[in-house]
Order: C-alpha cells, then sequence, then structure tokens
C-alpha cells in the first residue's frame, strides 16, 4: 500500500472535528473549513471525510437525517433527542462488555460495536409542560 500524501486541508477537516462534540454534518463542516480554505468544494470535504472514515481517523454516525462525523474515536455511544434531533455522546464506565456479551451468542468475532440511544434530551425536557399527577 502506498503511503497517503499529507493534505493540509483534511488536517483541517480533522483538527475542526476534534474541535466539537456536536457531530457536524458535511455542510456544516464545508462552511467552517472554507473560512482558511476558501477554494475547498464541498466534494473535496465529502471525499476527506469518507478517506478519514476510512482509515478509523473519524466515526460517521448515520442518523435519520444527514450523517454527522466525530474525531473522537474512543468507545462511546450515542444518543438522539427526538425532539431536537441533537447527537450527544454517551460515556458509560466499561463499552466492552457489550462486545463480550455479543460475542458469547456469535460464532464469529466480534471486533466492535455502535450503539445509539433515543429519546428526550435534557434541555428539550426542561421545556416540557409539568405533567399533573
Amino acid at each position: 500500500m502506498t503511503a497517503l500524501k499529507y493534505s493540509r486541508q483534511r488536517e483541517c477537516i480533522k483538527s475542526f472535528l476534534l474541535s466539537r462534540y456536536d457531530h457536524p454534518t458535511a455542510d456544516t463542516i464545508y462552511i467552517n473549513v472554507r473560512k482558511e480554505f476558501p477554494n475547498i468544494s464541498l466534494g473535496t470535504v465529502y471525499r476527506n471525510l469518507a478517506l478519514l472514515t476510512d482509515l478509523g481517523e473519524i466515526i460517521k454516525i448515520t442518523t435519520d437525517g444527514a450523517d454527522r462525523f466525530d474525531a473522537h474515536v474512543e468507545p462511546h455511544s450515542h444518543f438522539v433527542c427526538k425532539k431536537c434531533r441533537g447527537l450527544l455522546d454517551i460515556h458509560m464506565e466499561n463499552e466492552d462488555f457489550i462486545n463480550t456479551e455479543a460475542q458469547k451468542s456469535f460464532p464469529g468475532r466480534i471486533e466492535g460495536h455502535t450503539v445509539q440511544y433515543y429519546g428526550i434530551c435534557s434541555d428539550c425536557l426542561k421545556d416540557e409542560p409539568l405533567q399533573p399527577i
């Protein structure tokens, strides 16, 4: 395999993602990277996101809307708010237990997992009217 050529644009995309915890879409990444690279195309952003995903340097998160991206690749789960569509990280003490439990029921080799939880985030819960008892 040939060595990957260094790209300032790709590094800018990755750096932008590392500075964020809101899991931006490709469009949001494009708008922000254009501040440093005004001539960058949306296609270049998409190609670099695909390459970074393939290399395992970022995570692509598919939801019912646009794909979102996360440069924080340590094992963690995600929560999708059904009201605001926010995508939040959930860090549990032992994420690997899921792989261990799944391996007990699967004859192949489990190498990882993705988990998405759904519900209402704490910010949206604050906006809900109190329910009478």
